[in-house]
């Protein structure tokens, strides 16, 4: 959803990148590396954002069921519809958001069934906000980005499932370097949300490669190191 940005580099410049519109390809893409740099490349002044309208209707619909079986359904219903714009399962329960043109939402959740919530956005904001009960507390949280049809290998009772299977969360205590080896064969990452051993590194291990990159990012905006040092990784 990023278009564009304005930031200050470590050197001082105020650089622009991208545009305003859709129609923007020209040069590097730059302005979406800004997202998940958490400040380590420059200090951002200004972003332009994609906006879509609000949809005329959307319906969210709970089903009881495990994670396995939820999993399965995420990635079945993504497939057959581009009214669902929301998948999480948290608890036992899988929570499905269909959203778009009144008389296709009615339709589909007729045809899909389940319970029907009544206040429609509460849950989805509680989701976005980390405000659901799954994430109180001061325990670890682990964050896992992997292939959505990956099978549940985490403990269901500390497990939230989003993004349609794609993101899992993980509460408790657990081992960084297990949980990296079960990302990566999952075909994603792991990292340490919050919580535990902030000393050491709580994202995933890059390979050689991947780390001259990133090096060589962080030399081309911040040659100085006066960015967030440290922030991402400790190389850095």
């Amino acid at each position: 959803m990023v278009l564009g940005v304005s930031l200050v580099n470590g050197k001082g410049e105020h650089l622009s990148f991208g545009g305003r519109v859709m129609k923007n390809v020209a040069g590097y893409d730059i302005s979406r590396l800004q997202a998940g740099a958490l400040g380590t490349l420059g200090v951002i002044t200004e972003v332009s954002l994609k906006v879509l309208p609000r949809p005329e209707e959307s319906l969210t619909l709970a089903y009881e069921m495990s994670a396995a079986d939820a999993v399965r359904a995420m990635n079945q219903r993504s497939a057959e519809s581009c009214l669902l714009t929301g998948a999480f399962w948290v608890d036992g329960t899988l929570y499905l958001r269909v959203s778009g043109d009144g008389g296709a939402v009615r339709h589909t959740a007729r045809d899909w069934g389940g319970d029907q919530l009544p206040d429609n956005e509460n849950v989805w904001a509680q989701l976005r906000d980390m405000q659901l009960p799954f994430f109180q507390g001061n325990g670890q949280l682990w964050r896992l980005s992997i292939d959505s049809t990956a099978p549940v290998d985490t403990p269901p009772d500390n497990t939230l499932i989003d993004w349609g299977g794609a993101q899992r969360w993980l509460r408790g205590e657990g081992d960084f370097a297990d949980l990296q080896v079960m990302a990566s064969n999952a075909g994603g990452h792991a990292s340490l949300f919050r919580g535990g051993d902030r000393l050491g590194e709580v994202r995933q291990h890059l390979e050689p490669a991947e780390q001259r990159l990133q090096q060589r990012l962080k030399q081309a905006f911040d040659p100085d190191r006066v960015l967030n040092p440290g922030r991402l990784y400790s190389w850095m």
